[in-house]
């Protein structure tokens, strides 16, 4: 029996947006390409088009041979979960698509697996070459995208530029997933490193925080974070030279650069108590309104920030007053950066929600799209506001600096999302209040990671 090997993708370029797919069909036994599809499908969301990615895909392997066993190769963990039966299907745009592609070929012919997002770049280049066709008013064209393809010269590209290692309440959840990670029985390996969660991973949602990857052509300014596939008809890989500091490699031109601030300390703060925006809306604290000083003093000895938005929180705002009374700027009040809403866990310390809501808590640390007590706000409902808000901001703002003065999980959330870490990283990283980080997006659809949790500024 012939067994092929099913590579798919799709992308969005604002999610939703201009949208596209890519599959190749490949001879398991010999590695040979046998069929190349792909196709530009309108405006949808990144979800969406993998989905139609996969289904063309299966669609091409039943055409070569209807008898054939199919390993279906993505880098969407969200598909990969849901067509294995593992994770629930809940959008209701995704449950039609993913019926179909189960009715293609019977279920015992096709088994799937996650592969890095590096390792699917046939299928991504497909899928975005159908996107720049889209963008000029036609469809995908094979003939022409390989002529084009195979005038371009590949250049060697740079060293990855290192980058560094959110807080309250959440501190204490490492250790209780672990515990809980260890009561289980194992699972299906976990894919090495998990590059999205649902609807949150648009073609730029997932690149690693390297500074060099395979450029994204399209629009003067691209999705914000980036992936790590090369996007689009280019074969060309830069070489960037990393680096220090929030400015641009000169040959990708300025980035649009987020310095991500959170607030200064609140009384509930060193108490580690969850404070989102569900509850109380505290006001900074003495401590608090001494280190919102320091950093604007910081901010202002560095002088590149030229634009400040701000939840609007009032411990964001009271934050961002501070900064730009020192700069001489405007405070711009942006929603989207608001924090995480905990539910019945506001006001309460890790400890306390595990004594009253033990299961609910056990829930939220093992699934992103579990809700806190309450009908709080998840992770992966987060994760999809904040890449909306990445995306629109870095559009608006490219190759400008901006301040965004916001909360614990909307920084870690901005990183994780940019180094394409797994939901599970938000209670791996530490970030103290009144810290600076920074995240570059550059016009290509790379994004760099540039600092982590730099408190240098509030010593003494």
């Amino acid at each position: 029996m012939r067994e092929f090997i099913v590579e798919a993708d799709g992308g969005s370029r604002g999610n939703p947006g201009p949208a596209g797919y890519g599959s190749v069909v490949i001879d398991a036994a010999t590695g040979e390409t046998l069929v190349e599809r792909a196709e530009y499908i309108g405006v949808a969301t990144n979800n969406v088009a993998e989905y139609r990615g996969l289904v063309a895909g299966l669609r091409a392997a039943r055409e070569l041979d209807p008898s054939a066993t199919v390993r279906v190769r993505m880098d969407s963990k969200l598909v990969v979960e849901q067509m294995s039966g593992r994770w629930k299907i809940k959008h209701p745009d995704m449950k039609p698509l993913a019926a179909e592609a189960a009715r293609i070929l019977p279920p015992g012919q096709v088994t799937y697996e996650w592969m890095p997002r590096e390792r699917n770049k046939h299928a991504d280049r497909l899928a975005n070459e159908a996107m720049d066709a889209g963008k000029r008013g036609e469809q995908w064209d094979a003939g022409a995208s390989r002529a084009e393809l195979d005038a371009r010269v590949p250049v060697t590209p740079a060293a990855p530029e290192p980058s560094g290692p959110p807080g309250d309440a959440t501190a204490g959840a490492a250790k209780a997933r672990e515990a809980l990670a260890r009561s289980r029985p194992p699972a299906d390996p976990p894919a090495d490193t998990a590059q999205e969660e649902a609807t949150t991973h648009t073609d730029a949602d997932l690149r690693a925080a390297r500074t060099v990857a395979t450029p994204a052509p399209g629009p003067a300014v691209a999705p914000a974070a980036a992936s790590a596939s090369s996007v689009g008809s280019a074969a060309v890989t830069p070489a960037v030279t990393p680096s220090v500091g929030w400015g641009a490699a000169p040959d990708l031109g300025a980035p649009a650069t987020f310095v991500l601030l959170r607030h200064g300390e609140t009384p509930l703060t060193p108490q580690k108590r969850f404070s989102g925006s569900g509850g109380t809306d505290p006001s900074l604290s003495d401590v608090g309104r001494e280190q919102a000083e320091r950093v604007a003093a910081a901010l202002a000895r560095r002088g590149t920030v030229q634009h400040i938005l701000a939840s609007p929180l009032a411990r964001t705002r009271e934050t961002a007053g501070a900064v730009a009374a020192r700069l001489g700027l405007e405070v711009t009040v942006e929603d989207g950066l608001i924090e995480t809403d905990f539910g019945a866990w506001e006001g309460l310390t890790f400890g306390e929600v595990r004594e009253r809501h033990p299961d609910d808590l056990n829930a939220w640390l093992a699934d992103p799209e579990a809700e806190p007590t309450g009908g709080g706000e998840s992770f992966a409902a987060t994760a999809t506001r904040i890449a909306a808000t990445r995306d629109r901001l870095a559009a608006a703002y490219a190759g400008r600096t901006v301040l965004l003065v916001t909360h614990v999980t909307p920084i870690k959330t901005f990183v994780r999302l940019a180094l394409g870490a797994p939901p599970e990283s938000l209670f791996r990283m530490e970030l103290s209040a009144a810290s600076l980080s920074a995240v570059a997006y550059y016009a290509d659809g790379n994004a760099s990671v540039r600092l982590f949790n730099d408190t240098s500024h509030l010593r003494p």
